[in-house]
Formats: C-alpha cells, structure tokens, sequence
C-alpha cells in the first residue's frame, strides 16, 4: 500500500548528514529516503516518487549540479523541487547552483528554523503546481471530448453540404450552400488543429518528414485562397525560388501553417490592398517563408504574447478572433526545429516570418 506521508529524498555521500537532517525533521511528519550518490538517486526516482529533493553539493564522482542538470532534463522530473545543501557561500557558487537548475539552496552547518522552513515552502509551491496541472490537464480533456464528440455530426454536415452542391438548385440557394461549405471547412480545419495541438502538447505527434518543392507547396496553398481575396479585391503577389528547390518538412502540417498565415493576412487586410508572399532557400539548408500585409499590424506590446494559445492581441471590430491559428503556427514551426516571428511592415501592415 502507497504511503500517503510526504516523501522526501536526501541525496548524500555522507550518511551522518542524513542523520542530522533526519534529527531536525524528525517531528514533520515525512517519509525520508536516502541515498549516496547520483546516479542511485536518479535510479530511485521512479520508485520512491520524491516530492522533495535535499541534493548535497560536494559529492565524489556526480557532484550535486551535475545531478541535479541531470534530473531537470527528465521531462517528468522537471518540476520536482530541488534544494542544494551546500558548504560553497559565495554568490557565484550559488548562483551556479541556481542555474543547473536548482529551486533553492541552504547553506550548513544546517540550521532547523530555516531547514524546516525552506522545506515547506517548496513542498506549498510544488503542491500549488500540481493543483493548477490538474486543472489544466481537466480543462484539456474536456476539450479533447468536445473535440472528439464534434467531429461526426459535421462530418455529416460536410457530406450534405456536398451532396447538395450536386444537386440543381436556384443560384441564391446554390451560393448559400457554397458559405456555409466554407464555414464548415473552416470549423473542420480548426478541429484539425486543436487535435493537432494536443498531440504535439503531450509529444505524441510524430512528424511526417518528405522533401517537398517550396514554390510549388506555396502556389498552391495560394489559389486556394484567390476566391476569398478576389470578393475582398486583394491581389496575392508570389515572389518565389524557381521550381526544383527541396526542403524537409511535414507537408500536412507546413501547408496548414502557411494557411493560417494567409487566412489571417486576408482576413485583417483592408480592400483593394496586396497580400504578398515571399519565399527564399536558406544556405546550406532550410527556408524562409514572410507573408506581408498592409493591414492594421501587431502592436509592439503584443508581438511576443500573439503566439500565445487563446491570445488574440488587439481585437478588430468585424473579425473572428479566436486565438488559436498562431499558437499552432508557433508549435509546427518549431517541432521543425524553426522560429517564427512577427515585424512591422511599411508603411503599415505586419510580416509574419518562419525559418525552418
């Protein structure tokens, strides 16, 4: 039977150190393990499940920085508090420890009002941790339901709406079908990605890398956006590397960020104005892709945040603004090992740039 009591792991070489921190926490109530060195406490992790970590600093072999480096770069440990103990006092032996990675330090000879306090602290904080994960782990699987839950009726939607494209009917009604087929295409595109999403969030996407032809992935995201620019009286302007040139990339998921991209320059693009997209190959490898508009642009404030899940930056009257296209740009984007950024365009407008 797992015990309910806070469990606690002391990693030293020195086994009377446990003892005197097992003396001076004698009356907390928690589950003390030790261990004395390293690569035992790594081992452990999975057994004893630590909530706490009081880490030695001056250890042989795998001194204490050095572990604890290695048990931040373990996904799953990369929250567990981490107290050095530490006979270094000056601040740049401190600040060293901070940097491996370390939550906080205490200094010996210990001292049991700061040991007992600095102890608890981190054990609050871990636990406040905790509590909001389970909240937004809640909130995630609720999403992931609704998501899941909505995927059938509109595939049914998109059937009918298909089979009456077939069907003569007045051109008033056949334009009515022909909306509402694109709003449905555009709510199954925003499904798409919030599943997406998810996948990538829980590492669970696993990238489908092809050699594609950049000039001819972009033509051809492009045309599929001449009807929607043309009622705006947009111009879409390609400025592209001759065909021929490669690039390794997921060509599902490139080709949904350059769609964001474009339905977000189109939609925040004033009428009879110009939508250009620029692409270049990046020596000895990779590519740029910018995609200029003359719209009303990012403001400086909100060019860091606008990648943000669910942040829409500054609203737009008459604009669907839901949050998510740019945060999944950003999650493609770098799953491909690239960057992407946003910078103003002049006189006015926004580029938006990736470099895979």
């Amino acid at each position: 039977m797992t015990s309910s009591l806070t469990s606690i792991l002391i990693v030293d070489d020195d086994p009377d150190n446990f003892d005197v921190i097992e003396t001076l926490l004698s009356d907390q109530n928690y589950q003390l393990h030790y261990t004395s060195n390293g690569t035992r406490a790594i081992a452990s992790l999975d057994i004893l499940q630590p909530n706490l970590i009081l880490l030695d600093v001056m250890m042989p072999d795998m001194d204490g920085q050095q572990v604890c480096r290695a048990i931040k770069d373990i996904r799953k440990w990369q929250t567990l508090p981490i107290i050095m103990v530490t006979a270094l006092d000056s601040k740049e032996d401190l600040a060293r420890c901070l940097q491996t990675g370390a939550d906080d330090f205490i200094s010996k000879p210990i001292n049991r009002v700061e040991l007992v306090a600095r102890v608890n602290s981190m054990l609050r904080i871990k636990s406040q941790y905790d509590d909001l994960e389970a909240i937004l782990k809640s909130r995630e699987d609720m999403v992931n339901m609704i998501v899941h839950d909505l995927r059938n009726p509109l595939m049914s939607l998109l059937f009918s709406l298909y089979l009456l494209q077939r069907t003569e009917l007045p051109h008033k009604i056949e334009d009515k079908i022909g909306k509402c087929l694109i709003s449905a295409q555009r709510l199954q595109a925003l499904i798409n990605d919030l599943v997406i999403m998810g996948k990538m969030e829980n590492r669970h996407l696993e990238l489908n890398l092809t050699e594609v032809d950049l000039s001819t992935t972009i033509q051809s995201t492009v045309e599929n956006f001449q009807v929607i620019a043309t009622q705006k009286n947009i111009q879409l302007i390609c400025k592209l590397p001759a065909p021929g040139g490669r690039i390794k990339v997921d060509e599902a998921l490139f080709t949904r960020v350059l769609d964001n991209l474009l339905s977000n320059a189109t939609k925040f693009s004033p009428r009879h104005s110009e939508i250009i997209i620029n692409a270049d190959y990046l020596t000895p490898k990779g590519a740029r892709v910018q995609v200029v508009d003359f719209g009303p642009g990012v403001p400086e404030e909100f060019r860091a945040s606008i990648f943000n899940k669910y942040d829409i930056g500054k609203l737009v009257k008459n604009v669907s603004q839901i949050g998510l296209g740019l945060a999944f740009c950003k999650m493609v984007v770098e799953a491909h090992g690239g960057h992407i950024r946003v910078i103003p365009n002049q006189p006015q407008g926004s580029i938006f740039e990736i470099t895979i």
